[in-house]
This record gives structure tokens, sequence and C-alpha cells, in this order.
């Protein structure tokens, strides 16, 4: 690490928010499994899904292809993190940022870390308006749906929200971690319990009895609002593949994994993709469907913080909020990451605090929630190539005679093959979408491959071939022969570990319990125990946080 760099790391190393940003990962900082159930759980179990899982509906996705598309795409999604993303975190213990300067050098690596910073900055944003839909509705603002702010209260609502957001991010992945892993289990069972308090109204809607029958004629009809074409079961797995695609195929989880202990730790991705974009995705558009109901008005129409304050009063409005936080945490900690080469003389802290004044501005122009889906498969594209590009130099180049980091030992700047293969990989994309050759969701494998073919064949022309009769070393600066790492001994939990894990769980059963109650109510007695169910959400959820903080908070200081 360079003079300039090393004076901003001290500084944070001071304050213990130093995250190891130009360097690796030292095998005394790596975290075991518990951190990245929680991580992914937290982030994955999260504002998105309030989106998405109605977007399904509107995009006439029939019941058949939801259930069984979701399992395919989800599934392939937990692959690339498993076999691609997680391998190479662990074997450098670096950020991608901080990767691609060995690979495609500084300029390049500038560009892309700019660009990569932008299209996070504003999903960032985009989940930091999606809390606000929630919080605006205790001081009666109205649900904002054009592209600008209409009440100026909206715009101190995000301010206030992000200032929280930005806080949490500043602190860190181990702290964005625990954080997420309190809310997660809680989070999960509200997208369950609202789910299972919309069944009633969604069954007299239906007049069936039962849940398949009720789901394809009040859910998921396979019909569109407008008449158009409905989306079938491989765009709906298509789509839970890529919906993640800059993360695990382009590789930005790298900032998250360099500190797995073991490359399959990449599993537990599981967790957000069956828990967060299974699950909560079918309960959302079922909870959507059933809000729209209760309040006879077309789900265009609702945002994310209506949908959980009709389902589950003020519990819902909370976990729309903490679903935003949880989602734009992780995601404004990876632009402080990102920006890392382009202000080499800024701490990640620093850097984070000024994107996330960018971001909070972002968030209070409501446009930016309206085009989520179609940002998130945009932006996918723009930085997959890149992720190929690395996942071919550091695994590929070796087994065909050509040397990684070959840029970098020839003193490049800018890797121009690298830069040619991303250009070109881009127009590949626009082309075969703008033609209509393959759908948005379908052009990830081909780019890929395209990517990882074109970069092998212009590196050897730019000379990456190593010369005749050589071998590379297979271990590189950077990665120095360690030996492997074993996850400690269990900690022996505390009484009062056990007392406030259990208080947890009891807290959950209640949350489950009530909602039950609601969904076995008759059509006479629904509505009163709607409200009932909604006002006696709240005990229970504030016992589950006091003793779920308790709980994960001492479970952590004992490892």
């Amino acid at each position: 690490m360079n003079a300039s760099a090393q004076a901003p790391a001290n500084a944070a190393a001071e304050t213990g928010l130093y995250e190891f940003d130009r360097e690796r990962v030292p095998e005394s900082k790596v975290l075991g499994p518990g951190y990245f159930a929680g991580a992914f759980a937290g982030e994955h179990v999260a504002a998105t899904e309030f989106v998405i899982g109605v977007t399904f509906v509107n995009w006439g996705a029939a019941v058949e292809d939801i259930f069984l598309g979701l399992v395919v795409g989800n599934l392939l999604a937990v692959l690339t993190w498993t076999l691609v993303c997680a391998p190479i975190a662990v074997s450098t213990r670096l950020t991608l940022y901080w990767y691609l300067t060995k690979i495609g050098g500084p300029r390049f690596a500038s560009l892309y870390n700019i660009l990569n910073a932008a299209a996070f900055t504003v999903l960032s944003g985009c989940m930091i308006t999606v809390s606000a839909s929630a919080v605006r509705i205790p001081f009666g603002i109205p649900a904002q749906v054009d592209w600008y702010p209409t009440d100026l209260r909206f715009v101190l609502v995000v301010l206030g929200v992000g200032a929280v957001v930005v806080t949490l991010a500043v602190l860190g992945f181990k702290k964005l971690a625990t954080f997420a892993t309190v809310c997660a289990p809680w989070m999960f069972l509200m997208f369950i319990a609202g789910a299972l308090v919309s069944l009633p109204k969604l069954y007299a809607a239906a007049g069936a009895d039962g849940f398949f029958e009720m789901a394809r004629q009040v859910v998921w009809t396979g019909k569109t609002p407008d008449g158009s074409e409905p989306m079938g079961f491989w765009k709906v797995a298509a789509f839970a593949w890529i919906c993640n695609l800059a993360m695990h195929g382009a590789l930005s989880d790298m900032a998250l994994f360099r500190y797995a202990r073991k490359a399959s730790y990449g599993l537990f991705s599981i967790f957000g993709m069956f828990l967060g974009h299974y699950l909560a995705w079918i309960c959302a558009g079922l909870m959507g469907v059933g809000a729209g109901l209760l309040m006879n008005r077309p789900l265009a129409d609702l945002d994310s913080g209506e949908v959980g304050y009709q389902a589950l009063g003020w519990a819902g409005a909370l976990a729309v909020v903490i679903a935003g936080w949880t989602t734009s945490n992780p995601t404004l900690y990876r632009v402080g990451l990102a920006l890392q080469s382009a202000t080499p003389n800024w701490s990640r802290v620093k850097v984070t605090l000024a994107a996330g004044v960018v971001t909070t501005i972002i968030a209070c122009f409501p446009f930016v929630f309206a085009g989520l889906l179609d940002f998130v498969g945009i932006y996918g594209l723009l930085l997959t190539p890149v992720g190929a590009i690395v996942l071919t130099e550091h695994w590929i180049f070796p087994r065909l005679g050509l040397r990684r980091y070959w840029a970098a030992a020839k003193g490049m700047r800018l890797n121009r093959a690298a830069l040619l293969s991303w250009v070109l990989s881009i127009a590949l994309a626009l082309a075969l979408e703008r033609t209509g050759a393959l759908h948005l969701f379908y052009l990830f494998l081909p780019v890929y491959a395209f990517a990882a073919g074109s970069y092998i064949l212009l590196a050897r022309a730019m000379g990456a071939a190593l010369p005749r009769g050589s071998h590379e070393s297979r271990v590189e600066s950077h990665e120095s022969q360690r030996p492997a790492a074993h996850d400690p001994r269990p900690a022996t939990a505390s009484p009062t570990t056990w007392f406030s894990g259990a208080a947890a769980a009891a807290a959950l059963g209640v949350c489950l319990w009530l909602a039950v109650g609601v969904a076995a109510s008759s059509a006479s007695e629904y509505d009163a125990a709607l409200e009932s169910f909604k006002s006696s959400l709240a005990v229970p959820t504030l016992a589950y946080f006091i003793a779920g903080t308790v709980f994960f908070m001492r479970r952590a200081a004992a490892r």
C-alpha cells in the first residue's frame, strides 16, 4: 500500500472503522458463517421484495411460473455466488474494486469503479425512498408517485432516513451484518404474516377454496392489466437469476466474501434467495393484492409503505423502513469501497459520507423507485462483462499459457484489451436487446461468454502470452501461502444469551400466532380481527427487538 493510501488507512484504523480497503483482509479478521447468513437474509429480505413481488402480479405471471420458475432462477443465483464470486474473493481477500487495479490497471479500475459507484448510489437511493414511503404515513404525507417530490415534508423524511443509512454504512461490514442479522428473522416473519392476514380477503374475492385456485384467479392470473404478453416460466427464472447479477456474476460481492473463512460460504446466499427472492416475493404479491382489495384501489396507486401499513399496521410500516435500511446500507457500503481507487487520498469513511449525501439527494426524487426493475437489468449488464474479464484472467489464463496480471507487469495504466472487450460486450448486449433478438433477461449468458472469449483473444494479441517453456507462478504476491483456516470452537452460551434467544423466538411465535388467528377468521369477523391484529402486533415486535438485539450482540461478543 502506497504512502498516500496509508494515511487514511491509519486514521480509520484508529477509530476502528478500517475495512482493509486497499489490501488483503488478514486471516485474523475473517468471519464465520453466521455473519454471511445474516447479511444475505437482511439484504435480500428487504425493500425491493415489496416492489418486485407486486410487479410479478402486474407482469401477468401465472401461479405455476412463480412457484417453479423462482426455484430454478434462485438456485442458479446461489450457484453463481458459490462457484464464481466467493472462490475468487477468498483467494484474493480483496475487493473487486481494488483487484481490478491488478488486472485492468488503475485507469480501467477508476473508470469501472466510478460507474459501479454511480449505479449503486442510485440503487441505494431507491431503497431510502422505499423506507421514506413508510415513514411518511404518520405525518399524513401523500404517496409520492411523480418523478419529483410534491411535498416538502417528504424531503425532510428522506433526509432523516438517509442520515441513518449513511451512519450504518460508515460503521463497516461487521456492524452491517450484525444489524441485518437482528432484523432478518422479524422482517421475514412480517412477509409471512402479511400474506396470512390477506388470505381471507383474497379467498372472498376469488370465491375459491383451494390456495392455488385462489391465487390463479386473483393474484398470479397469467394476464397483464394492459393486455400485453404475460411473463412466462423462463422469464421468471431468468429474472430471479439476473436480479443480483451485479453482485454475483459481476463480482461486486467480493467486498463481502473477502471476509469469508471458506469459499463454501457462498452457499449462505440461499438465505437471501429462498427466504427473500422466493418466499418474500410470493408473500409480497399476496399482500399487495390484498391491500388493493382492502382499499379498493389498483396496485399501481399503492407504494410499499401503504401496502405494509394496510396489511400489518404500524409494524408493516416499520418493516418497510427496516427493509429499506438493510438493503441500502450494504449497497452504500459498496459505493464507498468502489470509489477508493478514484479517491486514493480519502478514507472509506470520508468517501462513504460524500456518497451518502449524493444518495440521499437522489432519494428525494421518487422516479428512481418507479424505474427500479429496468434499472436493475441495465446496470447489471453494464457491469457484468467486467466480472467475466476478472474470472477469465484469474482462473482461465494460467490454463491457457497466458500470464495473470500481465498488464501490471508491463506497467500499463490501462489494459486496452479489457477496455475493448468491455465496450464490445456492451455493444453486443445493446444490439441483441434493441433488435429484439433476445429479451433483456436472457442476455447474461451470451454477453458473459463473449466478454470472456474476446478478452482471451485480445489479451493474447496484446502481449499476455508467456514465453514458450515458461510457467506462471501459482501464487502471486497478494495471494501468499498461508495455513488453512479452521472454524473456532463454538463458545459456550451464557444463561443471558439462552434466555434472550428464547424470548426472541417466543416473540416471533406470538407474531405468527396473531396472524394465523386473522387468517382463520370468518368473513363477518375479518375486519375486526385485522384491526385487533394490527394494534396487538406492536407488543411482540418490541419484545423481539429488545431480546433479539441482546441475543445477537452477546453471541457475537462470545465469538
